[in-house]
């Protein structure tokens, strides 16, 4: 490396390595620590995909100089904000009248309050608050997101932008959302960045920003929740909060814990962003790999055909992850999450395309082709699970209704999930 440029890398209690990054940001590269490598504990935590290695030497990497991974290994870009993370993340830079900074001072910021259980030091401190106003939250990012979509030179406030750079840029995905914690005793609402304590209930928080919008997307998204665990699919718990922001339990704050994940992107250096790896059969082959039970590659078999049925389309790598055990010192098929219907229901597309393809194809997915996958990973009656789920359609239509999701809206969708139903006499070959 040409500057001493590097960040540590721990979990649970250990030093696990360091990052390293060139000046000019085209290469990076990774150290274990030899004391971590001789203890021979946590062995798993880096299954062997083939990037990382288990060796003491430096691991050097320049394949990784994309919008997804920005010059690190992926395991840990999956630590870095995504789209929405992003647009707070330059706001609160902008607010400060900083430069941008390099992935190594992101990782910083991202410090102890990331998704997962991986934490980075030496950490850029921040202030604590204890408290939360979700008017004020919301009053904020309608600023960040308005100012961002016009071309006006406005200055927000750093203070307000702070609160929520550290609760809203580790979570996932391009919608704005927040992670809280809420004690299980009074119901006190505290910010979700740093507590993981089992007092606490912590919530992943997609937030209605969008008051004008043609449709509740937060709330078409608690209606979906509620017919995936009717669909028998492993899901954490959901509800509404002020009967418009869909809250989530986090799989990664468990039993006063935190838990180390990743998505299937980080895992592998599959970009979730190029089709090239973007199937459902290298995720079943990954279950594989990761010698998850075979229940939990039903389980995924499931989670296809209710993506296909009920027009999920934006499953894509990223929306799939696998969280691991440290007692076993193994992984598991981590919970579903961010399931719904992804498309504007009120754009008539002549054609789409499915994040992740299924026997070869990315749309008009046929009953023919479901049960190809079946076969290849060896899942017990297809015939009945794609039946049982098919089943579902009235239940969204009741959930819709129950939750008044316009009129309009409601019979886009239905029309849409039911010309898609792969048993469909015209596509059931």
């Amino acid at each position: 490396m040409a500057k001493n440029n590097f960040i540590n890398v721990n979990l649970f209690g250990h030093e696990i390595g360091r990052i390293g990054m060139d000046e000019d940001n085209t290469r990076s590269s990774f150290q274990y620590n030899p004391n971590y490598l001789k203890s021979n504990q946590l062995t798993n935590i880096f299954p062997k995909t083939g990037i990382i290695k288990s060796t003491t030497h430096v691991q050097l990497f320049s394949q990784f100089n994309n919008t997804t991974f920005k010059g690190i290994p992926p395991q840990f870009a999956d630590s870095l904000p995504d789209m929405f993370g992003s647009i707070i993340f330059k706001a609160w830079l902008d607010s400060k009248e900083e430069s941008d900074i390099t992935i190594l001072e992101q990782l910083a910021y991202v410090a102890n309050r990331g998704m997962g259980a991986l934490e980075y030091s030496p950490v850029k401190k921040l202030p604590k608050n204890t408290t939360i106003d979700l008017n004020e939250i919301i009053r904020i990012l309608k600023e960040v997101l308005d100012l961002k979509k016009s071309s006006e030179e406005k200055k927000l406030s750093s203070a307000g932008l702070l609160n929520i750079f550290k609760i809203g840029t580790s979570a996932g995905g391009a919608r704005p959302k927040i992670l809280i914690s809420e004690n299980k005793t009074d119901g006190t609402i505290i910010p979700g960045d740093l507590e993981y304590s089992e007092a606490y209930k912590h919530y992943l928080v997609k937030l209605a920003l969008d008051e004008d919008a043609s449709y509740p997307r937060e709330i078409l998204e608690y209606c979906y929740y509620q017919l995936t665990e009717k669909a028998g699919i492993n899901i954490m718990p959901s509800h509404l909060i002020d009967d418009k922001h869909f809250a989530t339990e986090r799989f990664d704050r468990q039993n006063g814990e935190k838990a180390h994940i990743f998505t299937a992107t980080g895992l592998t250096g599959w970009d979730f962003r190029n089709a090239t790896n973007s199937s459902y059969e290298n995720l079943f082959k990954l279950c594989s790999f990761m010698k998850v039970p075979h229940a939990q590659t039903e389980e995924l078999f499931k989670r296809m055909v209710f993506n296909v049925i009920f027009q999920n389309s934006d499953d894509h790598l990223k929306n799939h992850s696998f969280i691991y055990d440290k007692e076993k010192d193994s992984w598991s098929l981590a919970p579903a999450y961010d399931i719904t219907y992804s498309l504007n229901p009120l754009i008539d597309y002549k054609k789409t395309k499915r994040a992740l393809s299924i026997n070869g194809k990315r749309s008009d997915i046929t009953l023919t082709d479901l049960l190809k996958v079946a076969d290849a990973f060896t899942i017990k009656n297809p015939k009945g699970i794609i039946r049982n789920i098919e089943a579902l359609i009235t239940d969204l239509t009741l959930l819709m209704k129950e939750y008044d999701i316009p009129k309009v809206i409601a019979e886009a969708i239905k029309k849409k999930v039911e010309s898609g139903r792969p048993t469909n006499s015209n596509k059931s070959s």
